[in-house]
């Protein structure tokens, strides 16, 4: 079996996780590429990225999302979304209002 290495989550992850764990109603469950969040009988699927590899336009670049993410991301038949801020999340979940 090869070695495990450190998985590398990006510099935001602990501080969205950590809020997501203070709401009432909300689980989380760590190194699912990146979390899982629970929410009303429902799991959640999350790919967290940086902040700087949001675009001008607000969107995450192309770029900075891999190969194996981008086939998630259009075959997956759950949810899955790839973000990179604690609002993106909880609108998702209904915990705040869309714009």
């Amino acid at each position: 079996m090869p070695p495990r290495f450190a998985k590398k989550i990006d510099v935001n992850q602990p501080e969205i996780v950590e809020a997501l764990l203070k709401i009432p109603g909300i689980t989380v469950e760590l190194d699912c590429n990146d979390i899982l969040v629970g929410h009303n009988c429902k799991t959640y699927w999350f790919e967290i990225k940086a902040p700087d590899t949001v675009g001008k336009n607000g969107k995450i670049r192309e770029s900075a999302i891999r190969p194996n993410q981008k086939e998630l991301r259009a075959t997956w038949k759950g949810h899955y979304r790839i973000v990179s801020s604690l609002d993106e999340i909880l609108k998702d979940l209904g915990v705040i209002c869309c714009d």
